[in-house]
């Protein structure tokens, strides 16, 4: 028996398709506020969810692999498929019809300060300690201030930053719901994320007209709006998935899974580049209390033991978006 090798510490190797993964899933944000201009949120998110479907078909033709065939599991992908895949993106596009891209990338940040108490109380798959406590109070408190809830909450503005927190609060619902039912399968994260999204494309089909309406006319859009869309699906939900694949087997999964601190970054910089959004000052004050919050809790922040042996992966309320296991990116 020969002993397992530690990833590739080179950073050259990694790096680049590290920050293409930041760029593509903080640009998510940007595509879907674009999105929402012609299109309601639910067809939004089923164009989107249907070219990241095919986008991930392909990629399993390519890695010569397939679908999931156990039955049971396809149970679980309606559940995962819904709260996972169709009622967050939607939602994301509910809250961007009135906040900006801007804020909606920092909402979803607040996404492992879900995860972690419905790990420990609902799910059972992870234990609170006093450190993980302080690390939820903080960012909880650094939620408040990105709310800014001195001013007094309501109106427009405030309905679509529930929308936001609604998308984050179904990852953290669906996030330690696979760490329960599907982690540990032996089928592929690009085979489980292809079988999600195929399962919400059918979801949503039904769905959506019953309360949308008919879907417009493709001639009827604008390209913005339909490159908008299939770039959501093909770059965010499909090919920023298998690039952070590539990452992980590279650099290890904390290593990886760090990416989820550098897309409200790259949110912000774009929202106010190509869409010249502004931010209150509280903002993005409130998001880096958040993401010290999330730090604090998972041990990023201070000394920390070495670990022997291979790296085990990234804890779910880290970021729960780039494990292995079948999450989907934003």
């Amino acid at each position: 028996m020969t002993a397992p090798t530690a990833p590739d510490s080179n950073v050259r190797a990694w790096l680049p398709g590290f920050l293409t993964v930041a760029v593509i899933w903080g640009a998510s944000f940007l595509f879907i506020k674009i999105g929402v201009r012609e299109l309601h949120p639910l067809y939004v998110t089923l164009g989107r969810v249907v070219a990241g479907a095919l986008t991930l078909l392909v990629a399993l033709a390519v890695l010569r692999d397939r679908l999931p065939r156990d039955p049971k599991l396809w149970l679980h992908m309606v559940v995962i498929a819904a709260v996972g895949v169709a009622l967050p993106f939607t939602f994301f596009g509910y809250g961007e019809q009135r906040v900006s891209s801007i804020l909606a990338g920092i909402w979803n940040a607040t996404t492992p300060l879900v995860v972690l108490p419905m790990a420990v109380l609902v799910f059972r798959t992870e234990r609170m300690t006093a450190r993980r406590a302080i690390g939820m109070t903080l960012g909880f408190l650094g939620v408040l201030v990105v709310l800014g809830a001195w001013r007094g909450l309501g109106g427009a503005e405030f309905t679509g930053q529930l929308f936001c927190f609604a998308a984050a609060a179904c990852y953290g619902l669906s996030i330690p719901y696979q760490k329960r039912f599907v982690a540990g399968r032996p089928e592929s994260g690009v085979a489980l994320s292809a079988a999600q999204l195929l399962v919400a494309a059918g979801q949503l089909a039904i769905v959506a007209p019953l309360v949308a309406g008919a879907p417009p006319a493709p001639t009827s859009l604008s390209f913005d709006v339909i490159a908008s869309v299939l770039a959501l699906g093909a770059l965010g939900t499909g090919l920023a998935f298998v690039i952070n694949l590539r990452t992980i087997r590279l650099a290890g999964a904390s290593t990886a899974s760090t990416v989820t601190y550098l897309i409200p970054i790259f949110a912000v910089l774009i929202g106010v580049l190509a869409l010249d959004e502004q931010l209150a000052w509280y903002q993005p004050v409130g998001a880096v209390i958040v993401l010290a919050g999330v730090a604090v809790s998972q041990r990023l922040l201070g000394r920390r033991r070495p670990r022997r042996g291979p790296d085990p992966g990234p804890d779910p309320a880290v970021a729960p978006q780039q494990s292995v296991e079948p999450a989907v990116p934003r």
